[in-house]
């Protein structure tokens, strides 16, 4: 995963695919992902201490059914792996998605 901050905004860029860019907004606590007119996000809280914690997924009727939620989330752990924190997923789409992905149980705390 390639991960770059750009010197124009506090928009980090976390590059998942050549068509599907996911991008931490962290003035809207979110990752968003854009494809043409439409935006899909994960929003999170992340206070000062603990864990982050993941609200709430949504991805536009337009975009279902291409991975988009999946690489919001993944995009999420891999965030809180270089930051060096853990994750407390009260999206149900986020905890459904950790529960197939083990390789980031290290990474959560249960809500």
């Amino acid at each position: 995963m390639h991960n770059m901050v750009s010197d124009m905004t506090a928009v980090r860029v976390y590059s998942m695919t050549d068509d599907a860019t996911v991008r931490d907004n962290p003035s809207a606590h979110r990752f968003e992902l854009r494809l043409g007119e439409e935006v899909a996000f994960l929003q999170y809280r992340k206070p000062a201490t603990g864990p982050i914690v993941l609200v709430h997924t949504e991805v536009p009727v337009a975009l279902e059914g291409r991975g988009l939620g999946g690489k919001l989330v993944k995009a999420a752990m891999e965030a809180a792996r270089s930051e060096g924190r853990q994750v407390e997923p009260l999206c149900p789409f986020a905890r459904s998605y950790l529960a197939r992905h083990p390789e980031y149980a290290p990474l959560v705390v249960s809500p």
